[in-house]
């Protein structure tokens, strides 16, 4: 397995990615466009996943990274709830709502996977490693 040498290499990063540009296109038409509150808030979290995801990455330790895969989740289940709010207010239609829904879900489950898989990992980060050699100092 190839080391990820960037955050952009990520698959978790480019779903949510994705994510961003739809929740973005969303936010551009129908009265959804006018609720300038909402709008700005769901822009916010989705861009607030792939924004913890790239920052954690760069933090370059595994515990920090954890912790901003956390913060993505959070923003992803705050993503969920925004969406909710736009179908109460009749602000999309069903299929728009469980299409994006599920996008978002698909990107939580992906957070859970990769947190899951670096709290059982031994190596501690690029941070950690001897700068005479490239070893792990534990």
């Amino acid at each position: 397995m190839a080391t990820i040498q960037k955050f952009e290499d990520l698959e978790v990063w480019q779903k949510s990615r994705l994510l961003e540009n739809v929740i973005f296109e969303l936010t551009l038409t129908g009265k959804l466009y006018k609720d300038f509150d909402l709008k700005n808030q769901m822009n916010r979290s989705s861009g607030s996943i792939m924004d913890n995801i790239a920052e954690g990455f760069g933090r370059g330790g595994r515990n920090e990274f954890i912790q901003f895969l956390a913060i993505a989740r959070g923003s992803g289940t705050e993503l969920q709830s925004q969406l909710h709010r736009c179908i109460d207010r009749k602000y999309i239609s069903e299929e728009e709502f469980l299409e994006t829904y599920n996008k978002i879900e698909e990107v939580l489950k992906m957070l859970t996977g990769f947190i899951n898989y670096l709290n059982k990992t031994t190596v501690k980060g690029q941070k950690f490693k001897d700068r005479k050699d490239g070893t792990q100092n534990y």
